[in-house]
């Protein structure tokens, strides 16, 4: 599959004061425009990202929570109004709301960070949508206040207006923003990876066409999808699209809720708290699966691959010969394969060295395997090969190769050469009529009997029964 590698920008460096000023200024002026021109009424706005946006970058990036920084973004806020409002006195307070949900937000969101010890998980979706609620609560009561007066509004419509505003929008937005990266390459899309997205589209469609309040829950089971399928930061940024457009179309009466009259306040406030408990459900979906899905692959390694080593676990070892297919001519050699005097290696030089001289003889052995079997550590220094061979002839010599790898080998510890042989006891035999792994049960049995008398004949040999067809004599190898 084709992709294109994408070049790395980071907009804010804890080193580059400057730029985060420069920066943050133009974010905070830039979203304060788009919103200004989303006008419920004469002055306030409809749809309000720069809260959710700033929230989000301030948690994001730790550093920034500075007196001086939050003050570059107030004071972006406020020149935008010097030039575009005559709001005065309201400006300071309404600004000043802003300010607490984004304060409230990023403090939350980095006491969580402080208490994981590390910078966690992007987001945890249910603390999010609790930090939104609190954050709405107390912008909603300084701007509400503020907002007093404004196009000849009161107190308790502009109340409602306010909470339902920045807790959807924060609810919408700070899951998307939080979770944004940059990918390293674009590869190439396949059609049916697009098809949960343009089933959201369709559903949005079906909910201009149909109208009334349930039409407001068709992009549930699209987003569900999305959340299923996608990654985490794409199925927030589809939940914020889909939702910032429907309070968007039914505001302006795209999608008739009521159709006997002009939206009105309340209905705006029912919407926006209704999309805002949908939306977090596929972010609530997405991370789940995202977390269950790395733990599965922490547990699916560390079951199936030896830490130490690399190779396979003896339980890894099981999972992939249940996998392997078996043939009735299919002949199949298994190795098992023991350090010599390998407890002298740990004696003389300690258990670091033995750890990087098992580490070092796995690679070994796999690379002489390479493709033709699978390479597995059965305990302490002593590993198993099962391999695909035409004949147990072509077994014992892929044997031999191993032995004599090892055997040459010499492995460096810090600067002292260290030599170690290896004694391999082999078992031969077609696969027939029985699964994979119950006919390397019973040449295992075979090995381990001739690896004891592998050693039994003074080790760094092979050892595996006579190649004569109706001959009960043994070969040895050194």
């Amino acid at each position: 599959m084709r992709s294109i590698s994408v070049p790395r920008f980071t907009v804010f460096s804890e080193a580059h004061v400057l730029r985060n000023a420069f920066f943050l200024f133009v974010i905070t002026t830039l979203f304060y425009a788009f919103g200004a021109m989303l006008r419920l009424v004469q002055e306030l706005s409809l749809f309000w990202p720069l809260n959710a946006v700033m929230a989000a970058i301030f948690a994001r990036y730790i550093w920034l929570n500075r007196l001086h920084y939050y003050g570059i973004c107030y004071g972006a806020m406020l020149l935008y109004d010097v030039m575009t409002t005559q709001w005065g006195l309201a400006s300071l307070v309404i600004n000043a709301s802003n300010m607490v949900f984004i304060v409230i937000v990023a403090q939350l969101v980095m006491r969580d960070k402080r208490r994981a010890g590390s910078e966690p998980e992007p987001i945890n979706a249910l603390r999010l949508f609790y930090y939104c609620l609190v954050a709405a609560v107390f912008c909603t009561l300084l701007g509400a206040l503020g907002s007093v007066g404004i196009d000849r509004q009161s107190f308790m419509p502009l109340l409602a207006d306010w909470f339902s505003e920045q807790f959807s929008t924060g609810v919408l937005i700070l899951p998307c923003v939080m979770t944004m990266t940059m990918p390293h390459e674009i590869t190439r899309i396949h059609w049916k990876q697009l098809l949960p997205a343009l089933t959201l589209v369709i559903s949005v469609l079906a909910a201009i066409a149909v109208g009334g309040a349930g039409s407001l829950a068709f992009p549930l089971p699209a987003l569900i999808w999305c959340a299923i399928r996608y990654p985490l930061p794409v199925t927030c940024a589809l939940t914020m699209v889909t939702g910032a457009s429907e309070i968007i179309l039914v505001a302006n009466s795209v999608i008739n809720l009521a159709v006997t009259g002009p939206l009105q306040t309340s209905q705006l406030f029912s919407t926006r708290l209704g999309i805002a408990t949908l939306a977090i459900s596929p972010v609530i979906v997405s991370t789940s699966v995202a977390a269950i899905n790395n733990l599965m692959r922490q547990v699916s390694l560390r079951a199936d691959f030896d830490f130490l080593t690399r190779v396979y676990s003896r339980s890894g070892l099981y999972e992939a010969l249940k996998n392997q297919p078996s043939t009735a001519d299919q002949h199949l050699t298994v190795m098992l394969l023991d350090i010599d005097f390998f407890k002298s290696v740990n004696d003389n030089y300690g258990h670091e060295c033995g750890d990087y001289v098992l580490a070092a003889f796995a690679r070994q052995v796999h690379d002489v395997v390479g493709d033709q079997g699978l390479v597995a550590r059965m305990g302490g220094e002593e590993f198993v090969v099962a391999a695909r061979t035409q004949d147990p002839l072509d077994g014992y010599q892929l044997a031999e190769k191993i032995r004599k790898r090892i055997e040459s080998n010499v492995f460096q510890w810090r600067q002292q050469p260290l030599r170690v042989t290896v004694s391999v006891g082999i078992g031969n035999g077609m696969v027939g009529k029985k699964a994979m792994i119950d006919a390397f049960n019973e040449l295992l049995v075979e090995a381990d009997e001739y690896l004891y008398r592998a050693k039994k004949a003074g080790r760094n040999k092979t050892c595996a029964k006579s190649l004569a067809e109706e001959g009960s004599r043994e070969i040895v190898a050194s």
